[in-house]
């Protein structure tokens, strides 16, 4: 691949999605509230949707936290009680596990959008190509083990954390970093920044009202008092029915 093509696909690239992705979920809630949900399919058809739901849910959200910490934690804060061979070795393994369940239940998950007929008609375009995209990166993410299997020392994976590193603080020298890159990890960063920049105009914005709910945690207790109005007191004891009228 050309430097001039690198620079514009992990240089410029990053910055284009990441702004799309900000702004564009900002506008979205601001003009659009009522398309912010997930527009689910469980009134049509419950079925496998418990068994996909849950296992995709289960792995792209460890997949998420463990991509996020892992790249963007810088070196030195974890060197005196992790080799850099050690943390790659954690990733393969739990990635590895957590990118299968990921993928089993996004593949019960798109059979069954594509095969009961009621879904597939009440089916936006979008959702469908959603599904398929996700389908390819978890695919890509699972065909990189094998590769960084053949370098267990850690190496690979500390340039493609430094590359993310200098990318969300504004560094230059990123794009050098992948020069030794295979192409399915290239494919695999590029698609995964696609995923960024089409996320506010499909049905992942409502990832951020699940974030939005650990505010309730913060929130204080909610006391709640009966309003009751001319009853006489003592209304909520049992009465003595042992004298009959």
């Amino acid at each position: 691949m050309t430097a001039w093509l690198d620079t514009l696909l992990f240089g410029i690239y990053p910055y284009i999605c990441l702004a799309v992705f900000f702004i564009g979920s900002w506008a979205r809630f601001d003009r659009d509230q009522y398309t912010w949900k997930s527009d689910s399919s469980q009134l049509l058809r419950t079925g496998s949707l418990r068994w996909g739901s849950n296992l995709f849910h289960i792995g792209v959200l460890f997949l998420f936290f463990g991509h996020t910490v892992g790249m963007l934690t810088p070196h030195f804060l974890y060197e005196h009680f992790m080799s850099a061979g050690a943390k790659q070795l954690m990733a393969m393994v739990s990635g590895g596990i957590a990118g299968t369940l990921g993928f089993i239940g996004l593949s019960i998950l798109l059979h069954r959008r594509l095969s009961d007929p009621r879904i597939r008609a009440t089916s936006k375009t979008s959702d469908i190509l959603l599904l398929v995209l996700l389908w390819v990166q978890l695919a890509l993410g699972l065909a990189t083990i094998p590769l960084s299997a053949q370098h267990l020392d850690g190496s690979m994976m500390m340039k493609l954390a430094e590359w993310g590193q200098r990318i969300v603080t504004f560094r230059g020298g990123a794009v050098e970093l992948l020069a030794e890159a295979g192409w399915i990890f290239k494919a695999h960063m590029f698609l995964g920044m696609s995923i960024f920049l089409i996320f506010p105009f499909t049905r992942l914005v409502h990832v951020w009202s699940g974030f939005g709910t650990l505010a309730y945690v913060l929130r204080p207790y909610q006391v709640v008092r009966a309003r009751r109005l001319n009853l006489p007191p003592g209304h909520m004891q049992p009465q003595d029915r042992s004298h009959g009228a």
